[in-house]
């Protein structure tokens, strides 16, 4: 396996494919550089260089005690991109990875960087607080933390349902999608996928928003039950500068799987724009 080592010794597994222009992808949680394959596949083939890791304490990456946290998450992608020495890269997440991406802008800047896309993206802050008023109530948060601790396997496997949109009626349900959901949920550790809800739910995001200064695509589904679109994807909109906002009608938050072929048409536009 292709791996780095960052600076406390943690193993960061990736992959890297192709070759010229390049795109980055940071992943979901509880998943791991496996949910893009959908996108890299589709990018590979079209002459780009496609990069994925997973994340510490997710996949095939270490499961160390430290630094699950959205710092040492934007420093661990840092890692990466110094390493492979990326250059003028389109830098894309998904839901929590999208925190990544605006984290690792926040911290590291734009000079390896030249687009930016966010899709279901949890920026700029999930939780509920006075100045925060339409997020969602600590109490959601903390339900997914007893679920984890609980019984991860099979709370991984409800949660497929409205990640995916397969709770809604005459929603094609693939158990394939749901069993590959669950596998890459359980072949991260507990410790990090426990202490990553945090990292996703209260951390705010929106100073580094703020220092975007690359082109942006937002992508968010309006039906998405996971990250919804009026807390998440519209706020990222107004606070990003001359971002661009693409709605998905009826859109659940897993729509680079269940919508994969709309997702990698608008990658692949915004990135050849």
């Amino acid at each position: 396996m292709s791996t780095i080592k960052t600076k406390d010794g943690t193993e960061i597994f990736y992959k890297d494919w192709g070759s010229d222009k390049t795109v980055v992808f940071s992943h979901g949680w509880p998943l791991d550089a496996d949910a893009w394959d959908a996108q890299m596949l589709f990018m590979v083939q079209k002459g780009y260089r496609v990069i994925a890791h997973d994340r510490r304490g997710h996949g095939r990456s270490g499961q160390p005690g430290q630094g699950n946290d959205m710092d040492t998450y934007a420093d661990d992608l840092a890692a990466v991109l110094d390493a492979l020495d990326v250059k003028d890269a389109m830098l894309v997440g998904h839901s929590t990875g999208g925190g990544e991406v605006a984290r690792y802008i926040g911290r590291h800047g734009t000079g390896r960087v030249s687009k930016a896309v966010l899709i279901g993206a949890v920026p700029p802050l999930m939780v509920k607080t006075e100045a925060n008023p339409g997020g969602l109530p600590k109490d959601v948060f903390d339900g997914i933390r007893a679920g984890v601790a609980g019984d991860r396997s099979q709370f991984y496997k409800d949660l497929a349902l409205p990640f995916f949109g397969y709770n809604r009626d005459n929603a094609k349900k693939s158990q394939g999608v749901i069993d590959t959901f669950w596998a890459q949920g359980m072949l991260g550790g507990i410790l990090g996928h426990y202490l990553c809800i945090k990292e996703f739910s209260e951390v705010d995001y929106t100073e580094d928003l703020k220092k975007f200064d690359v082109p942006t695509l937002i992508l968010h589904g309006d039906d998405d039950q996971i990250v919804p679109i009026d807390a998440a994807g519209r706020l990222s909109a107004k606070i990003v500068k001359n971002a661009t906002l693409k709605v998905y009608p009826g859109g659940a938050h897993g729509m680079c799987v269940v919508e994969a072929d709309k997702v990698n048409a608008d990658l692949l536009e915004f990135a050849s724009s």
